[in-house]
């Protein structure tokens, strides 16, 4: 269990997980969160698409529209974290695939 984990946070995951859909997702998502706290979720899932595909800091900065602190805290989650972005960007890499 992470430091941050609890009760609360264990059923949001729990909760999340089961999600069946992108449309009930998105509605959950909504409820759940600010529009600017989603956007800034999709923003550091962009950026760790792009680091994975070896793209320079300065390019994604302009494509993304992040800064260079942002995009260095998304490298250390990818590189050095518990590789959720890892095994997300696996997981949509072969949805896209199909």
């Amino acid at each position: 269990m992470y430091h941050y984990q609890n009760e609360s946070t264990e059923r949001l995951f729990r909760c999340i997980a089961e999600i069946q859909s992108a449309e009930e997702c998105a509605a959950f998502f909504e409820d759940l969160c600010t529009i600017k706290e989603i956007q800034d979720m999709a923003q550091r899932l962009e950026t760790a698409m792009l680091l994975d595909e070896g793209q320079s800091y300065q390019k994604i900065s302009e494509k993304v529209g992040v800064s260079a602190a942002t995009i260095s805290r998304v490298s250390r989650s990818l590189n050095y974290g518990s590789d959720g972005y890892k095994a997300a960007l696996k997981r949509l890499k072969e949805t896209e695939n199909k």
